[in-house]
């Protein structure tokens, strides 16, 4: 079932993760084994989880690789669907 307008992960990460455990940027970054920039960058939706981010939050918070991956394909696809309408393909059909 396609979700209406997803979350970007790094939303869901910050409300359901981070702000819970009252953890900084900082923290959370260093325990991963990432830079506060890259971090900074799911968290503020400019980036997305990668399956190599989305192993580190499942040992870090005790999720699921999968659940991460699943959440950053809902809103790609999501994002990929609005525009649906300008990208000028064909339908192609057997002859």
């Amino acid at each position: 079932m396609k979700m209406y307008n997803p979350p970007h992960p790094g939303e869901v990460l910050k409300t359901l993760c981070l702000e819970p455990l009252n953890l900084t940027i900082t923290e959370t970054a260093r325990s991963l084994g990432i830079s506060r920039k890259t971090l900074s960058g799911i968290l503020n939706g400019r980036a997305g989880i990668s399956p190599e981010m989305a192993v580190r939050l499942s040992i870090a918070f005790n999720t699921s690789a999968e659940s991460w991956l699943n959440q950053q394909l809902q809103y790609d696809l999501w994002q990929a669907e609005r525009s649906r309408k300008r990208l000028h393909v064909t339908r192609l059909t057997a002859a």
